[in-house]
């Protein structure tokens, strides 16, 4: 942590306990620390669940190379209201709500004017990332956090909230692209690449927006899953050469939400002629972009992250209507570790999600 910094275990009069990472091993155990106080814009929010990001797993084991230890991770964050300030006119004391990726911006700039705080050049992440006043953010893995009222979230009513905490970050980050792309046609085919906790969600979402939704894996075993249980139209095993042959030139668009380095070249042959195909994953390394295909199809490679706030509480909405969650796996903080070994390895179907409160209810 830099000299000029303050000292988030010291200096912050309210105290907090979660888990956190000190070291590139990624291994996360029990840590206290405090908070700031609840200032006239801001909401405490005492934490109820969080999800198990793949981005937790990158940072703790500073995969991205800007980790500063010691680390609490955490962005799907769900919780209950207990504390306002006096400019707060929105929510209460009581109120179920969200808190995603991020936490604070610059407000100024034309992404914020815009409501596109997620590509504020100052952004403030909700884990790991300097705040204006010389502390660092700590996220969800932990009993509270306090929060600008701005990037606070109502979650819908009849969500539950341990399955629904993944939207804050795996469902915005496809229903972003989704809606800023076009890929909204009903009838449309939609192909998805990889399902993992990004997929699923994005399978779900698809389908609630009217389109054909076909899964693309390279795992035989993923078939049932995609088409039985989460509802997808069609599945095409990406390591048969004769399945991918038989899908070439049958899809408009593709959420690539692969986080591992991999070639686009037979995902862009899936797409017709103006397909799109967008990128939501994040591969450590590069990957090569084959600009022959692409210009010979008149093909478009976009990529995004997740939503700003406001378009994070219209997908909140959404899902609300359609009944849209993440399935999960809910377990308990101290079986985080062997929860991020599962995660690396693919295994979890299909998000992580802690139950904070039960896991910290004696302290």
């Amino acid at each position: 942590m830099a000299e000029s910094a303050k000292s988030p275990q010291t200096e912050l009069p309210h105290r907090a306990f979660g888990w956190a990472a000190t070291d590139t091993s990624g291994t996360l155990s029990p840590f206290h620390f405090t908070r700031r106080e609840n200032g006239v814009d801001d909401v405490t929010v005492q934490i109820l669940f969080c999800g198990v990001c793949h981005s937790d797993l990158h940072t703790v084991k500073n995969d991205w190379g800007f980790t500063t230890y010691p680390v609490v991770p955490g962005h799907e964050i769900v919780g209950v209201v207990t504390k306002v300030g006096n400019n707060v006119k929105y929510f209460k004391a009581g109120d179920k709500v969200g808190v995603g990726v991020i936490v604070e911006s610059c407000k100024e700039c034309e992404c914020c004017q815009q409501d596109l705080e997620n590509y504020c050049p100052r952004p403030v992440y909700t884990y790991n990332s300097p705040y204006y006043d010389g502390t660092r953010t700590q996220g969800g893995y932990s009993n509270i956090v306090v929060v600008n009222q701005r990037y606070v979230l109502r979650f819908p009513d009849n969500l539950p909230l341990d399955a629904g905490a993944p939207l804050l970050c795996a469902g915005i980050t496809v229903y972003s692209p989704m809606k800023y792309y076009g890929m909204t046609e009903p009838g449309k085919h939609l192909g998805v690449a990889g399902l993992g906790g990004l997929g699923h969600v994005a399978v779900k979402i698809g389908k609630a927006f009217g389109l054909k939704v076909t899964v693309i894996s390279g795992s035989p075993n993923k078939e049932a899953e995609a088409v039985d249980t989460l509802g997808a139209d069609s599945f095409v095993l990406s390591s048969d050469p004769a399945k991918m042959k038989a899908a070439m030139g049958t899809m408009d668009y593709i959420i690539d939400t692969i986080s591992a380095v991999h070639s686009l070249s037979p995902l862009l042959g899936l797409l017709k002629l103006n397909g799109k195909l967008v990128t939501v994953g994040l591969p450590n390394k590069p990957l090569e972009v084959p600009i022959f295909q692409i210009a010979a199809g008149r093909k478009l490679v976009g990529g995004s992250n997740f939503g700003g706030i406001k378009e994070t509480q219209e997908m909140l909405d959404f899902c609300g209507k359609h009944n849209i969650t993440a399935n999960i796996e809910l377990i308990k903080m101290d079986q985080i570790n062997t929860a991020m070994e599962r995660l690396g390895k693919g295994d979890v179907k299909y998000r992580f999600v802690i139950d904070v409160a039960n896991s910290f209810s004696s302290l």
